[in-house]
């Protein structure tokens, strides 16, 4: 089975800009306002020989209520379950 390596962080630091860089495509949204990705994004990646599934996720905010920082903490937290390793930005 492939590993799964999840990045995740804080909004806006980069996290989906990482990802596209080591997927080697543009397929995360990136922007310069906050809270763009909210659902989890997989792409496969290799790197010095081992090949992996990365998972880019949204800005998580632990203590927020608001459902939709709410929904994406939620997505995050699948994301670090599945993981085999983290990426945190």
């Amino acid at each position: 089975m492939t590993p799964i390596v999840a990045i995740v962080g804080r909004p806006n630091v980069g996290k989906s800009t990482l990802f596209n860089r080591i997927v080697g495509s543009r397929r995360a949204i990136v922007g310069d306002e906050p809270g763009i990705t909210r659902d989890r994004l997989y792409g496969e990646a290799e790197w010095r020989g081992r090949y992996f599934r990365l998972v880019d996720t949204g800005g998580i905010i632990p203590e927020e209520k608001d459902l939709i920082p709410a929904e994406i903490f939620r997505q995050a937290k699948v994301a670090l379950d599945e993981s085999a390793a983290v990426i945190l930005v």
